[in-house]
Order: structure tokens, then sequence, then C-alpha cells
């Protein structure tokens, strides 16, 4: 009987996870099927456990429920407690167990894909929400030389930089938080929005000058046409990358996790960018 999965969110019609995770099934030879589901807002437990009453063998999750999904779990992985998020769901023997396959996405693209070198870079991490939080313990295990985290509200910037501290993750005395307006006269490496900026069509208040020389921008978000983030970046001659490719590697984890094999990324990251 073919296994069933699924992406979980709202909105969710936008999702290729699907078409990856199909992709995934027919190269590794695997026999799964794997579908949206739109969950209510105030509905996602109620969509969790409907799914797996009707044989549902696992889910992704997307905005906004993985604080959520977190909560639900019975288990939980050193990389989801990390994250205090969860986008990654697995039922098996009546439990839940959950994971957060974000942070390694985002690094395997960065560093295996793009080619860049996370070590002794300084790098800017802007947003102080949950897709900030999911990626910094990953970026942290590269030894970074420095890690800022830049926020509107710089309270929110210092209190994710802490709350990272308290964990006693690796290098985190490299972490530092900073108000948007505080970035005149520092250059960074790496620049990665983890703001939902681009969902509005918006530009983080973002100095020209944060981008050193030979510096990469990074955008979480991924579409049909650049963000404003990279679009701004690419006038001013910075190499710029959307997170396509991060979607697809965390995509291959959530796969390994469920099937046991882990599946080649390179020809799909092809597939979708040129379908």
């Amino acid at each position: 009987m073919t296994d069933r999965y699924a992406v979980v969110g709202n909105p969710i019609a936008h999702s290729q996870s699907p078409e990856i995770h199909a992709a995934f099934a027919r190269q590794t030879g695997q026999d799964l099927d794997y579908s949206r589901l739109l969950a209510p807002v105030d509905g996602f437990r109620a969509a969790i456990e409907a799914f797996r009453s009707a044989g549902g063998k696992g889910v992704n999750v997307t905005v906004p429920f993985k604080l959520e999904a977190f909560d639900l779990a019975d288990e939980v992985s050193q990389r989801a407690r990390d994250a205090e998020a969860a986008n990654f769901l697995d039922f098996e023997q009546g439990r839940i167990r959950a994971d957060n396959t974000d942070g390694m996405g985002l690094i395997r693209d960065i560093v295996h894909n793009l080619g860049f070198v996370l070590g002794n870079k300084r790098v800017l991490l802007l947003g102080a929400g949950g897709a900030a939080q999911g990626v910094l313990t990953p970026l942290l295990e590269y030894e970074p030389s420095i890690l800022t985290i830049a926020n509107r509200t710089v309270e929110k910037a210092l209190r994710l930089a802490e709350t990272c501290r308290r964990k006693a993750v690796a290098a985190s005395s490299v972490l530092c938080g900073l108000g948007f307006d505080e970035l005149a006269g520092h250059h960074f490496d790496l620049v990665i929005n983890a703001t939902s900026s681009g969902l509005r069509g918006d530009l983080p208040p973002l100095p020209a000058e944060a981008f050193a020389a030979g510096a990469l921008a990074y955008d979480m978000m991924y579409g049909t046409t650049p963000t404003p983030f990279l679009a701004f970046a690419a006038a001013h001659g910075v190499k710029t990358s959307d997170g396509l490719g991060m979607l697809v590697e965390q995509a291959a984890e959530s796969f390994r996790l469920w099937r046991g094999v882990r599946p080649q990324t390179a020809p799909v990251i092809a597939l979708l960018r040129d379908p």
C-alpha cells in the first residue's frame, strides 16, 4: 500500500514540496504519495489527527504551524529543541516524533551547492523570528567570526542572541544583536534575509555598505522573480541566491528521515529552476 505524506500550512497552494518529493520518489524507487494539506489557522491539531487516523505516515510543516508542531510532539530532536520549532513530524508506533530540517537545508545549500565557506566569515542574519531561530545553531557550528542578528525591534534581536547563549550553543560568544538602524559602518561577507519582507514586497532597511566585497546575499524566500532584498543586493553588484535550494535540501533530509535513503538534490533543484 502506498505510504502517504503531506505538507501542512496556511496558505499551502503555492508549495512546491509535492513536486520535490515526487521527484525524490522517482529517483529512489520509493512508493509514496505526498500532497498539500490546508489546515485552518486554529485547526492544526485536528488536521494532523485526521491525517494520522486516515493512515498518514508523516508531514512537513510550514507557516504558521511550526511552533504548534513542536508542542504537539511526543519526542523532539535536539535540532528542533534548538529551534524551538518543528517542520517535520513522523507518526510511528502511535507516537509523534518532531525534527527541524530547516537549518541543515540552509547550510547544505550555502556550503555545498553555492560553495560558500562559512568558517571565519562575518554573517548578518536579518530578522529575529522563527525562521532566524531555526538556523542559528547550524550557522554557529560552522564557526563564523561573528554572527549578528539584526531586527527592527532591537530587543527581539538581543533576546534571541541571549536565548542562544543560555543554551550553551557552541561559539555563541560570537553572537550579537543590533537594530537595523545600527548597521551603518558594519560589513558582512554573508547576509541572510530571514524576514517575511519579501511576501509583502518590502525591502529590509539595510544599508548597501553592509555588503562587504565579494559578499553573498541569501534570501530564505523563493519565487519566480527576485525578492526586493535580492534585487537591492544585485543592484549593488552582490552575488545573490534565493531559498529554493534550501527548500529542496530540507526536503531531502525529511525524505531521509522517513525513508532511510537520501536523494540527490542537484537534479531536483535544476528541474525546478528550469521546468
